[in-house]
């Protein structure tokens, strides 16, 4: 009698080669060659390329202008969507809109994705905020208070790579009073160091390990945010905390 087991087939062995392909893209610091993803995954360029052309119908993967293949919004939607649904994660998108109407400021909620600080909550205040950050933005990680956060408290194994491909002048040593000050303050800020206009402050939210499982990101156009005696920097810090 024939196997019908779902677990055989081709159809399973073709969602396997879809995931290999994605995970070999999405693991990439960047577009793809046809000729380089076929060799990254062990498979002919002729056979990729079909695969290749589904993803782009889907929107898994888009094809640039250069020729080459990168991760597409629909893959971009999937993988926020899975993060976000980590535990301390979803508690802290949960409890954003209170921090919020708390505060009176647009807030953010970030991740540590293949590429670096990922933007995986974004929930705007009354007053107005234009800016082109939005879901799946990927944050600096050297000129950001998001990026500072995770910068204070990740293995330097993590951001020795991250950090020379955005600052080739500095090194990761350059950073240690900054890390030191992240993480005696719990707080990380930008003075307009990453978008002019924007000022923000960042408090990570650390596991049992100390490592941020996510930050959270207060965004102002005013500096008075940064004010040491601005009550906004409490409400931030009892927000991670908890």
């Amino acid at each position: 009698m024939t196997d019908q087991s779902p677990t055989r087939g081709r159809g399973v062995q073709s969602v396997e080669v879809s995931v290999n392909l994605l995970t070999a893209l999405a693991r990439h610091p960047g577009p793809m060659a046809l000729s380089q993803l076929a060799a990254e995954v062990g498979m002919a360029p002729a056979k990729v390329h079909r695969y290749l052309a589904s993803f782009v119908e889907t929107g898994m993967v888009q094809h640039r202008r250069s020729g080459s293949y990168d991760l597409g919004p629909r893959a971009a939607e999937i993988g926020t969507a899975a993060i976000a649904r980590i535990d301390p994660v979803n508690r802290a998108a949960d409890a954003l809109p209170e921090l919020v109407e708390a505060t009176g400021f647009t807030a953010l909620l970030a991740v540590w994705g293949n590429l670096g600080p990922t933007i995986v909550r974004w929930e705007k205040a009354a007053v107005p905020l234009v800016t082109m950050l939005g879901l799946g933005s990927v944050l600096p990680v050297t000129r950001s208070a998001t990026g500072h956060a995770f910068m204070a408290h990740m293995p330097d194994r993590l951001l020795t790579d991250v950090v020379a491909a955005e600052a080739p002048e500095r090194t990761l040593e350059d950073f240690g009073d900054l890390r030191m000050s992240v993480r005696e303050a719990g707080l990380a800020m930008a003075d307009q160091d990453f978008i002019p206009g924007l000022f923000a402050l960042a408090a990570p939210i650390l596991d049992l390990q100390s490592r941020p499982a996510a930050v959270v990101t207060l965004i102002s156009t005013t500096r008075d945010l940064l004010d040491e005696e601005h009550p906004a920097r409490m409400r931030l810090v009892a927000f991670a905390a908890s």
